[in-house]
């Protein structure tokens, strides 16, 4: 796994990203828009393009029923931590966005997303359904939701605008999953991951019915 994680870093750093490999951990940045026209995303149900006028080099994935994702073609994810930009918009059961990891296909997943339509909800039930981990396709949220809940989504203090982009920061230490925005300190969700799958593919995911917006990914394989 070492020399592949090593290769394919590689390759994609040569394709626009940048590496610190001096370390016990390789941290890569990913040009999402240069990916995507390089081919080296596959895309499930969805169609992705490049924002328009190259908005901070991202790329959108289309709207479309059951959900959807793109992972990076040749990287395999273990522990780390992986960071992103992302956009939603303010419109109920209509954007579900975030992060797809240890990905065996796609349906095969454990995922971070958030749903930006209840960043300012009045309603407080809604308010806890901010940010929410799934385990595809044993536990997904509503088996989640009835089984353990409000342990695996929670609401986020100070929501950010659910129609501008926020920064995403996801650490990955199997089994524990912790989830940062927008550079606080204190983390929006803490959960331990709910399957024995312990690397995987890595990319870009989105729920029943939404679209999204996606830019400045970075990850930290570590070690």
């Amino acid at each position: 796994m070492k020399s592949k994680i090593f290769i394919s870093t590689t390759i994609l750093v040569f394709l626009f990203g940048s590496t610190n490999a001096f370390s016990q951990q390789h941290v890569v940045s990913y040009d999402l828009s240069k990916l995507l026209s390089a081919h080296l995303l596959s895309i499930s149900n969805r169609e992705a393009t490049v924002l328009p006028g190259h908005e901070k080099n991202g790329i959108m994935l289309s709207a479309k029923d059951d959900d959807g994702v793109a992972w990076i073609n040749g990287i395999t994810f273990t522990n780390g931590i992986i960071e992103l930009d992302i956009r939603g918009k303010n419109v109920d059961q209509q954007s579900f966005l975030g992060v797809a990891f240890h990905l065996v296909d796609a349906k095969t997943l454990d995922a971070v997303y958030f749903r930006p339509f209840n960043f300012l909800s009045a309603d407080s039930v809604h308010r806890i359904h901010m940010v929410q981990y799934v385990s595809h396709p044993q536990y997904p949220w509503f088996v989640l939701r009835d089984k353990f809940n409000a342990q695996y989504e929670k609401e986020i203090t100070s929501p950010p605008d659910p129609n501008q982009w926020f920064h995403v920061r996801i650490e990955v230490q199997y089994p524990q999953i912790t989830v940062f925005i927008n550079g606080r300190k204190t983390p929006c969700l803490s959960v331990k991951q709910l399957n024995d799958r312990k690397s995987g593919k890595l990319g870009l995911w989105v729920g029943n019915g939404s679209g999204g917006a996606f830019a400045n990914l970075k990850v930290t394989f570590l070690k």
